[in-house]
This record gives C-alpha cells, sequence and structure tokens, in this order.
C-alpha cells in the first residue's frame, strides 16, 4: 500500500508528527512539555514522536531553557536544511531568484540580467541564475512566476509575445523544465502569485472572493473565488490586458497580441502619455504618477490639472474594474503594480469613486500591502506549501 491505512496506529502517528511539526513551524522553538500540551499528547507519545523526528532528521536540539529553581527542558526546533526551495521571476529584463529553507528563511538571492538577445537555451539561463543564488543543498521544488500563463490543455506557454518570454515557446514545458533542472518545477502566472502573496501576507487575507489588479508597464489580473485561484479552461483567466474597452482599439485593429483593449488605455506607456498631456512630466510612468500626487497637492492651474490627469487614469482603471466586477462580484479589489503603487492612497480613494459610480456592487479597494517582491513571496509560498507537505507527510514509513 502507498500509505498508513485508515485507523491504524501509524495513521495516528502520521497525524501527530505533522501536528508537531505545525506548531514548530508557526511558533518556533518548542519544549516536550510544550509541544505536548499543543498536541494533546501524553509525555511518553510526546518524546516518542520527537525521537521519531530527530531520526528522520526533520527535528533538531535548539539548546535548553532553564526554568523553575533545579529544572530545565531542552529545546526542539524544525530542522532547516530538512528541504529548501526555490522560487525565479522571470521578466524580459531579468530573472530574479530566491532559496528559503523549509522554515522559510531566506538562504540565498541572486539576480541574472537577460541581455538583448540571451544567449543558450533556456534550461541553461535558469540553472545559471538558480546557482547564483548559491543554494546550500539540492533544492526539492521550484517555483517560477512568469508574464504569461500555461494553457493546460497543450501544456504550453500562452498569452505572451515571443519578445516578453523568449525560449519558452515548447511543448510540455513543466516536464521538460523539471527534467532539465533536475527538480520538480511550477511555471505559475505571475499575478497569480502575487494574488496568493496578497492572502498570505497582505491585504486579502481575510477574503476569499477577490481581484488583484496589477497595472504596470502591463495590465492583468488576478480571480480568487471561494479561497481558489480561477484559471479558466485555457489557462487566461485574468488576462484583462486584451479585454475590449470602450475608447481602446481592439485585437481586429492591433493584432491579437498588440497593444489593445485595457492595456491601451491603462498600461505604463499609455498613463505616461495621458499625464503629459496634462502637462506631468516623468522620467518613466512611476515618476509622472508621483509627479502627479506630489503637483495635486498644492494649488492653482499645475495643481488642478494633475488632479484632472489623476481623476482620468482613475476612471479608465474603474471602466475596466467595473466589468470585471459585474461579472465576478469579488467583495474586495487589491491594486498593485507601479502605476497604482506609486499613485498611493490618493489614487486609490479615485478609482474606488469612480468605480463605485459605475457598478451596483461597491467592492472594498485596496492597495498592496505585501513588501518587497511579491511574485517572488508568493512562488516561495506555493514551493513551501508543496514542499512542506510532502516532508511533513513522510515522517512514518507506509
Amino acid at each position: 500500500m502507498s500509505g498508513p491505512v485508515p485507523g491504524t496506529p501509524s495513521l495516528l502517528r502520521a497525524i501527530n508528527d505533522r501536528a508537531a511539526l505545525q506548531a514548530l513551524l508557526e511558533r518556533g522553538p518548542l519544549t516536550r512539555p510544550e509541544i505536548g500540551a499543543l498536541t494533546g499528547l501524553s509525555k511518553p507519545t510526546a518524546s516518542q514522536l520527537l525521537a521519531r523526528l530527530q531520526e528522520a532528521g526533520l527535528v533538531v536540539l535548539d539548546g535548553i531553557r532553564e526554568g523553575l529553581p533545579g529544572r530545565t527542558a531542552e529545546v526542539y526546533r524544525i530542522n532547516p536544511a530538512a528541504a529548501y526551495v526555490g522560487a525565479l521571476d522571470v521578466t524580459p529584463d531579468r530573472i530574479e531568484v530566491k532559496v528559503a529553507d523549509i522554515t522559510g528563511a531566506i538562504v540565498g538571492e541572486h539576480t541574472l540580467p537577460t541581455p538583448r538577445r540571451p544567449h543558450g537555451e533556456l534550461v541553461g539561463r535558469l540553472n545559471t541564475a538558480i546557482l547564483g543564488a548559491n543554494p546550500p543543498d539540492k533544492l526539492r521544488r521550484v517555483v517560477i512566476g512568469v508574464q504569461a500563463a500555461i494553457d493546460p490543455t497543450t501544456g504550453r506557454l500562452g498569452y505572451a509575445a515571443t519578445k516578453d518570454v523568449p525560449g519558452w515557446q515548447i511543448p510540455d514545458l513543466v516536464p521538460t523544465l523539471s527534467a532539465g533542472l533536475g527538480v520538480p518545477v511550477d511555471v505559475e502566472n505571475n499575478v497569480n502569485l502575487v494574488a496568493l502573496a496578497e492572502q498570505a501576507h497582505g491585504a486579502a487575507q481575510d477574503s476569499r472572493d477577490l481581484v488583484l489588479l496589477w497595472a504596470d508597464s502591463g495590465i492583468g489580473s488576478a480571480i480568487v473565488m471561494g479561497g481558489r485561484m480561477h484559471r479558466g479552461a485555457s489557462g487566461g483567466a485574468g488576462e484583462v490586458g486584451y479585454m475590449p474597452t470602450p475608447g481602446a482599439p481592439t485585437a481586429r485593429e492591433a493584432g491579437r497580441l498588440g497593444d489593445h483593449g485595457y492595456q491601451a488605455l491603462t498600461g505604463g506607456p499609455a498613463v505616461l502619455k495621458l499625464l503629459r498631456s496634462y502637462g506631468v512630466r516623468g522620467a518613466d510612468f512611476r515618476q509622472a504618477v508621483a509627479n502627479a500626487v506630489q503637483a495635486a497637492e498644492g494649488t492653482g492651474q499645475k495643481a488642478d490639472d494633475a488632479r484632472a490627469g489623476l481623476r482620468d487614469i482613475a476612471a479608465r482603471l474603474a471602466v475596466g474594474l467595473a466589468a470585471i466586477t459585474s461579472v465576478v462580484d469579488p467583495g474586495l479589489i487589491v491594486l498593485t503594480g507601479g502605476v497604482v503603487l506609486s499613485g498611493g492612497e490618493t489614487l486609490r480613494e479615485l478609482v474606488e469613486h469612480e468605480l463605485h459610480a459605475l457598478t451596483i456592487p461597491r467592492p472594498r479597494v485596496r492597495l498592496s500591502s505585501v513588501e518587497g517582491n511579491p511574485v517572488l513571496a508568493g512562488a516561495l509560498d506555493l514551493a513551501l506549501d508543496t514542499v512542506r507537505e510532502e516532508v511533513f507527510s513522510s515522517t512514518v514509513p507506509s
């Protein structure tokens, strides 16, 4: 049989092991009495459990804790070296990597710039990026975030122009990468990973029905319904950059993967052009939005123009969000990406106001609160969840 039989002592041991490991993961180093209290186990059973987990290499001693006079207790913690995972964020410009141990502590980081004309095959570039982070040991799983989506019907990457993901248009992408890197690989849409990070650590921790809008140079979204990521039949749920939008060219005029729809109205280049028409300057769209917010706090014609420009951006964003809201009816919309984060609370309020003027539902609108690179944060969460499930479930032989 592949696992312990329901109701047998081995199953009970596996359940107890999992409970103890989860307690150590969430609460940090613990003594045997503390583990016993948290899991409801007797002293002998807790002692047997800890011996078993030490033998499996999952738990290590972490010193002695002084207690009442004459009493000491051994402290145990999860062995960080029990497993390592890798997270990659792949963009046209670079591959960013983080490696974490099973506790989630970051033990390696690296950024590999992508040359204008990449040399070598895809697997080689990914492997070079991972090795640059100096993993302490062999990785147990790697999760890669990309600006595209895997089509489950074909195993190929879709919803991306070749120039954005050079070398990725190969059949059976995930098995090919897993074989080439010598480690199980998951390839996930980058915006979906951001949504996972927001659910775990950020603005969406209390929400089971939400839409995350990524408004940066490109536009994308993630849709979570009933606590589950909605992917769609071809993996393209949330690819709203291609959504036909009033005032923007359609795919008929611009080509299937061209600059059309919601992207043409609200992507970074469009925002920069729009703000320039209001007299707001900036080296790029992020700086221009930030300059508009700063100017809008003043008085006079420049301040009026900046406020009008920000309202225009908000109205454009709200039109697309209204269409999404009318179909999905989310309880929460999380805004992230360079356009909206540069606009901060000022732009968030404007978007919420414009959206609620267009829709019958009135979803809450929040800014992202995940620090650092949210794609890598979500990729690490996904990798760690998978590996912990594997490792924590393998303590008792079948």
